[in-house]
């Protein structure tokens, strides 16, 4: 014992041989293989511009939280008249104490009493504060939080209706003037209703309802998980996809498909149209503008080619 020198566990087991060792296994040549493109920073859970990307959504996740938690107030004589005579389903109606009274205070008041709405008398400073310091003149409504629809119930307004299916969708529209500005052109025009995505999308706030003179009360407002996919669903019943952006394949003189069921899609303010939006399109709209003028902003070029849609169809006899 004294003289065996081989520490104990170092012995070999049987049927080894020195220097034997474990085969790569392919492992190697695996590891030499092609993994596929390089996925985009934001998308690589390691890189910075996915960490920021992550932080910005929780950030936009905080402050709608935040938002909600406020009441959502319609500001200004005339939005809340508007809103009023509109069926705006309103919670409150503050009056400012000791503000001049016209006929549009008067209105309101009675319109709210009408309706059941509480009327409410409180200081300036108090109105300012629950309407963010907006140019309320004295009058502010507070409206319950809005009830969207199912993008499903957009399809059987349209089949009640007996018209033509004309819906309008909005991708990445951010700013709520321009959602409440759209709303007001897709009905004056004659669309079914309009479909938001959940995500990177305004809501309707109070602006958006100030913005939308209370048709949004009239008109279905659905809210999609994923655009592209409820697009697509859309285009397997039958309705077409058009998609308005300033390089679009056709202009608005050559929209045959206006007398169609239809889907108008409007890009965000800025970066149009997202590619995933834009390949599910049947086809892509411009309007001609003259030389050296800047685009339209999202609502306005929304309403011209609801404007050119609504004609074709009028002349098609399908409205």
């Amino acid at each position: 014992m004294a003289g065996n020198s081989r520490r104990q566990g170092a012995m070999r087991k049987p049927g080894t041989k020195k220097g034997q060792v474990v085969g790569s296994g392919g492992q190697r040549r695996k590891g030499l293989e092609g993994k596929g493109p390089t996925p985009k920073a934001e998308d690589r859970p390691n890189h910075k511009a996915y960490k920021m990307a992550n932080a910005a959504n929780r950030r936009q996740e905080a402050a709608r939280a935040k938002k909600a938690d406020r009441p959502e107030l319609i500001a200004g004589r005339n939005p809340v008249v508007e809103a009023l005579r509109a069926d705006v389903p309103g919670v409150a109606l503050y009056v400012a104490l000791n503000i001049d009274v016209d006929d549009r205070v008067n209105e309101a008041v009675r319109l709210a009493g009408d309706k059941g709405i509480s009327i409410l008398e409180i200081p300036r400073e108090e109105l300012d504060r629950k309407t963010g310091r907006a140019m309320h003149q004295g009058l502010g409504l507070q409206v319950p939080p809005f009830e969207y629809a199912h993008p499903d119930d957009l399809m059987t307004v349209a089949r009640d209706s007996g018209d033509t299916p004309l819906f309008v969708a909005l991708d990445g529209v951010t700013d709520p003037r321009n959602l409440g500005a759209v709303i007001r052109s897709a009905a004056a025009f004659g669309a079914q209703g309009v479909l938001l995505p959940e995500r990177r999308s305004a809501g309707m706030t109070a602006v958006a309802w100030r913005t939308s003179a209370g048709t949004a009360a009239k008109l279905p407002i659905a809210v999609a998980t994923n655009l592209t996919r409820q697009l697509k669903a859309w285009a397997e019943q039958g309705l077409m996809i058009v998609g308005l952006d300033a390089d679009g394949s056709v202009d608005i003189d050559e929209l045959d498909l206006a007398a169609d069921p239809l889907v108008v899609v409007l890009g965000s303010e800025g970066r149009g149209l997202s590619r995933l939006v834009r390949e599910t399109c049947d086809a892509t709209v411009s309007i001609p503008m003259a030389a050296g003028v800047e685009s339209l902003n999202a609502s306005v070029a929304a309403g011209v080619l609801l404007a050119e849609v609504a004609r074709r169809r009028r002349i098609a006899g399908r409205i």
